[in-house]
């Protein structure tokens, strides 16, 4: 994976200091600005020719933008923060809420800060030019590293999470572009049919 330079821009992954409201716990909220390193991570260890941007916008979101291709075995794009091990052990799930423009995306969490590590992940799809909340539990999400399904790998732990991950490889060789408002733990059943599960 090509990693290029860290995008260094007023967002938000706390340092364990997290806001609390309503059975809820911020992740990641762009309206609360902290500075914090964004890193690109596409297909260019593959020999692939996909690109991707972050950028804070006006609005207090972060817009994860780009151009898919497949070209030389390519075909994602992504956008990852790391931060201090954060314990989400008390909730059951997140709930993010993102505009995108009708492709289908994948949040992911790590539990170390291994660049080529087990990832957990899931995916939800988006509705053109809408904004939509997603809430998905912990047990949605599911083992991956190198688009394969690693043998003996344990469920994700909640309490162990320290990267975050924006991700698009749905095999359309074509734009994107995915607004991201929030990503917040909820602690009661908000489970919502997330499209693409």
């Amino acid at each position: 994976m090509r990693i290029l330079a860290a995008l260094l821009f007023a967002g938000l992954i706390p340092h364990q200091a997290l806001t609390q409201e309503s059975g809820m716990m911020t992740v990641v909220d762009f309206a609360e600005p902290e500075t914090v390193r964004w890193t690109i991570v596409n297909d260019g260890v593959m020999g692939g020719r996909s690109s991707s941007d972050v950028e804070l916008t006006e609005e207090n979101t972060a817009l994860f933008s780009g151009v898919l291709s497949l070209e030389n075995n390519g075909g994602f794009a992504s956008v990852r923060g790391r931060f201090p091990t954060m314990d989400l052990s008390d909730y059951e799930g997140v709930t993010l809420r993102v505009r995108g423009d009708g492709r289908s995306y994948q949040l992911r969490f790590r539990m170390n800060g291994s660049f080529n590590g087990v990832a957990y992940g899931t995916e939800f799809e988006t509705k053109a030019g809408e904004w939509t909340e997603f809430s998905i539990p912990f047990t949605r999400f599911q083992p991956t590293r190198r688009g394969y399904r690693p043998r003996g790998a344990g469920p994700l732990d909640p309490s162990q999470i320290q990267q975050i991950t924006f991700l698009i490889g749905d095999k359309i060789e074509a734009p994107f572009k995915l607004e991201i408002a929030w990503v917040k733990a909820h602690a009661t059943s908000a489970e919502t049919d997330v499209p693409g599960e």
